[in-house]
């Protein structure tokens, strides 16, 4: 078989391991396509995708329109064949005008079990819902959301300490390792997309800040599935009233394995910041604010 030619769409940790591991395996992309520049900081110091910063150091050509919805015939995506473009965690709407420009459509990884979990946060509702496993889905894109056949599907038992972040880490290593392994035969068409059972589809939400409050009496089981779900974004915080002034506490680290006899979460809480405050650990901070007004 023929050096492939392809796209790679992505950002984020997701698509860094995913990307990491086909260009391992000999699989290199003619051209990474990633999100603009960006603010970010305390600062608003404008900062590359780390996947943009990586291409270029191994001299691979990189893309970031602000949106795909209405590139010009001129631009660097059109002016070259593709066999395939892969994508993984792009979180940008791809049009079917770029869907069919690669000879042999357009492959997915996904971090469920499609048809479960469609949408845009798969890892995190897995992890609210205390799910016993985690799946990744290579599918083909179609014009409706994670609807698209599947080339083929693993998954494996949740670790217990892990977060969305450690887990799309994993899932790219494995979405990236089942690319390697069916790419030659989804090209020679020896695999067969297979449709989905959409009558068992489930979707899940965007993820809001909002998601992370929590109550120092909450059950420390269902803020356990929240830590994990919400790190590193958006994080866990609650409200306490000091001086009569209501304050903001983000939650750094939760003790995700201790077994007590307390079964709320103020037991089980390591370390926080107070608004406009330094981190420190959650017994000063229940000295400082929780035992005087």
């Amino acid at each position: 078989m023929q050096p492939l030619r392809y796209a790679f769409f992505g950002t984020g940790p997701l698509a860094e391991s995913v990307l990491a591991t086909l260009y391992r395996n000999g699989y290199i992309p003619s051209l990474v396509v990633t999100k603009p520049d960006k603010e970010q900081g305390r600062h608003m110091v404008v900062t590359a995708p780390s996947i943009k910063t990586w291409a270029s150091l191994k001299g691979i050509d990189v893309f970031q329109p602000e949106s795909l919805k209405d590139l010009r015939e001129d631009s660097v995506i059109f002016k070259q064949p593709f066999d395939v473009f892969i994508v993984a965690s792009y979180g940008k709407i791809i049009p079917e005008s770029i869907l069919t420009l690669p000879e042999h459509g357009v492959l997915n990884v996904h971090p469920s079990l499609l048809p479960k979990y469609r949408g845009p946060s798969p890892l995190e509702s897995a992890l609210l819902n205390g799910d016993m496993s985690i799946g990744v889905s290579i599918m083909k894109l179609d014009n409706e959301m994670d609807h698209g056949p599947i080339l083929v599907q693993n998954s494996f038992m949740t670790p217990t300490e892990a977060t969305a972040g450690t887990l799309e880490v994993i899932c790219g290593q494995m979405g990236g390792e089942m690319l390697v392994q069916c790419l030659s035969h989804y090209i020679e068409k020896t695999l067969l997309p297979q449709e989905q059972n959409h009558a068992e589809a489930t979707i899940c939400k965007k993820i809001t800040k909002e998601l992370g409050l929590i109550h120092l009496h909450d059950d420390i089981r269902e803020v356990r599935r929240k830590y994990r779900a919400l790190s590193p974004w958006p994080g866990l915080y609650f409200f306490i009233t000091h001086k009569d002034k209501e304050i903001r506490v983000k939650i750094n680290a939760l003790d995700l394995v201790t077994t007590k006899n307390e079964i709320t979460a103020d037991a089980y809480i390591l370390s926080v910041t107070p608004e406009g405050k330094k981190q420190m650990d959650f017994e000063s901070f229940k000295r400082g604010y929780m035992n005087s007004n």
